[in-house]
């Protein structure tokens, strides 16, 4: 389910959605506890989660990039600093005891490097939906690869 691109006063939001069948507090855990974290994004871990909080993001080469939680309402409103752009994860109940979940991408701009993390998010979205599921995802590569040129396209026609 590929993200909808627009243009804001700020810049670019992307917004992606996605509906679980598990409750709200099942999905918040898969963004929040670590352990449950690292299983789709190995490089994130929250040090402190709250709002001013922070979460370090791995750079695989020795250093940690750390960004700050600038919200945070338990079991609704996660978001935090992307270097200079920001990452919302809103969730909400759905009827018969789902969640629905919303990560905005707030972008100051767009670079070559935006349809890479865009084809991430959306392919760790599919992740998370795959454990909390019980199933496996199987490589991610292929998956990304094809959201990556669609992504391309769709930026560039922005």
């Amino acid at each position: 389910m590929i993200a909808e691109l627009k243009r804001t006063e700020q810049g670019y939001s992307a917004c992606f959605e996605r509906h679980f069948k598990q409750p709200v507090a099942r999905v918040w855990a898969m963004l929040t506890e670590n352990g449950k974290l690292q299983q789709w994004f190995p490089e994130l871990k929250v040090e402190e989660l709250r709002t001013g909080g922070i979460i370090t993001f791995d750079m695989q080469d020795g250093s940690f990039k750390t960004m700050e939680i600038v919200e945070m309402l338990p079991e609704s409103v996660l978001e935090y600093t992307w270097s200079a752009d920001l990452v919302r994860f809103e969730l909400s109940p759905e009827d018969g005891g789902g969640c629905r979940l919303v990560l905005i991408e707030k972008l100051t701009q767009l670079t070559e490097h935006t349809p890479r993390d865009l084809a991430g998010w959306d392919v760790c979205l599919d992740v998370i939906g795959a454990l909390l599921d019980g199933r496996e995802f199987g490589p991610r590569h292929p998956v990304w690869a094809k959201r990556y040129e669609e992504y391309k396209q769709r930026i560039d026609a922005l």
